[in-house]
């Protein structure tokens, strides 16, 4: 598999809601820094885990809708927004925010991550 397919596959409908998928995704020593509309944040694979268990907790579904993605060796570079439907309303669709991610593979697995997210 590619280190685009890999990627793509982390981006599928719903898995950023569960943290069992999500951590066969990450590498043990995977590292995630994040720049967000709210501040900086370095996150590792406990740190990611954790928070895919929050998401899961609040949400009922997650849609990345990936508008660019490139792949160049073992690096994979990608443009989606995050959707969500709410537990409260799981009917309706709401935009999490707009996300700019560089991930590099090793192992076949997500090990260093620079990403920027905007609402």
């Amino acid at each position: 598999m590619s280190a685009k397919e890999i990627v793509q596959d982390f981006y599928k409908s719903d898995i950023l809601l569960d943290s069992e998928a999500v951590s066969k995704f990450l590498h043990d020593d995977v590292v995630l820094e994040w720049h967000s509309s709210k501040g900086f944040i370095k996150m590792k694979h406990k740190d990611i885990v954790d928070l895919t268990s929050q998401l899961g907790k609040a949400y009922v579904r997650s849609k990345a809708r990936i508008s660019h993605i490139f792949e160049e060796g073992n690096t994979v570079s990608v443009r989606y927004s995050h959707y969500v439907k709410t537990i409260e309303n799981p009917r309706e669709e709401m935009l999490l925010a707009h996300f700019m991610v560089i991930w590099e593979l090793k192992n076949n697995k997500l090990y260093r991550g620079y990403q920027m997210s905007q609402l």
